[in-house]
């Protein structure tokens, strides 16, 4: 007999957790008795930002994009709530899978779970225990909606044991772990940002800015003079601006000016930021998922946020939480070049032991599978 499952996705960083469990369940212990459906709920709607991940990454086309596009949170959210309805009324599958923490992950959980269509979450039990990140928010109410919850890392089991969640929560890995572990060799082969660029390996650091705490308000121009001072003193920098930070800088800091070594370029494909994160000798970010990314990449991270999510990169050694003030920030980079010296860090029996061995979608599969079984 047959399973249809649904995947929702809508951001970035969904699209690569929905790869390697498309490959999962093509394989031929699946082919044959599952039907694995990618839902896009159309929250990142710029073809730079959605489209080239199913061309680049080899991901299944989604079977529908309801083209929700942006807005203010309840309103997005509230769109994505009625449209899901809809079409899980229309397909009724035995099972929906949300990933993350974004809208679409809210709206996913919230909709099937009325419905009472069994609810698996992806990445669960992640807490930054800060209220004022609608992530934060979007994480809780995906966990104790959701019927099955699937934990990346043992930070994240224990989180949800303190949340009384415990019975339903399994330890998987990190899927996150797996896609990058494919997909830098993919880079490898497909992606040539170092040549485009003119960038020697390590010579540089890579940047990325979305958050709304750090790009609406007065800190963003005082986080972009800190950046331009690392470029002066220490190493070209190169930033892929996103498209909210974007329209920040054109409305609101015109004045601007960044350093010739702070490099502003536009968002890139998946495969390039890939390629080009595994040969920085930095990152800086408030990327929640870019500081995996890293970490898994032996680049060290700064995160430019007070809070993690991944207190497992810090544990291990690839990642400091400097916060936003400059002081802060310069301390920090200045602590890894002499940590690290010209060497290149080896991060990787942390991430193991951590986030798991690159296997979290056979066991997501599984898990899924007997899931579904147990409960029909």
């Amino acid at each position: 007999m047959s399973r249809q499952f649904v995947s929702i996705v809508g951001a970035r960083p969904q699209f690569v957790k929905v790869a390697p469990l498309c490959r999962a369940f093509a394989a031929p212990a699946y082919r044959d008795s599952v039907e694995h459906l990618i839902v896009h709920t159309g929250q990142h709607y710029d073809a730079a930002m959605s489209q080239v991940f199913f061309d680049e990454l080899e991901i299944p086309r989604p079977a529908v994009d309801l083209g929700i596009g942006s807005g203010s949170h309840g309103a997005q959210t509230g769109r994505m709530l009625e449209r899901i309805e809809q079409l899980l009324l229309e397909r009724r599958p035995d099972l929906v899978v949300v990933y993350g923490d974004t809208n679409s992950t809210l709206a996913g959980a919230l909709a099937a779970a009325k419905l009472q269509i069994p609810v698996t979450h992806v990445e669960a039990g992640l807490r930054s225990f800060n209220r004022v990140m609608p992530e934060e928010i979007n994480r809780i109410v995906a966990d104790h909606t959701a019927d099955q919850l699937l934990a990346p890392t043992h930070t994240a089991v224990r989180n949800l044991e303190a949340e009384n969640l415990a019975a339903k929560s399994l330890f998987s890995g990190d899927i996150m772990r797996d896609a990058v572990l494919f997909n830098v060799e993919l880079s490898r082969q497909k992606s040539k940002i170092l040549d485009r660029l003119s960038l020697a390996e390590r010579s540089y650091g890579v940047v990325t800015l979305h958050r709304a705490e750090n790009t609406d308000g007065p800190g963003l121009l005082a986080l972009l003079e800190t950046l331009n001072l690392i470029a002066t003193d220490r190493l070209p920098l190169i930033f892929p601006v996103h498209p909210r930070t974007a329209r920040r800088l054109q409305d609101e800091h015109g004045e601007w000016q960044a350093n010739p070594r702070l490099r502003l370029i536009e968002p890139l494909s998946y495969l390039d930021m890939m390629q080009l994160l595994a040969n920085a000798r930095i990152a800086l970010t408030d990327s929640g998922g870019l500081q995996k990314e890293a970490f898994f990449l032996d680049c060290p991270c700064v995160t430019l946020r007070n809070e993690t999510e991944w207190l497992e990169t810090v544990q291990g050694g690839g990642n400091i939480v400097a916060g936003v003030k400059a002081d802060d920030i310069l301390a920090a980079v200045s602590h890894s070049f002499d940590k690290f010296g010209d060497e290149v860090p080896d991060f990787s029996a942390a991430a193991n032991q951590e986030f798991g061995a690159g296997d979290a979608a056979d066991i997501t599969a599984q898990a899924i599978c007997q899931f579904v079984r147990g409960n029909q």
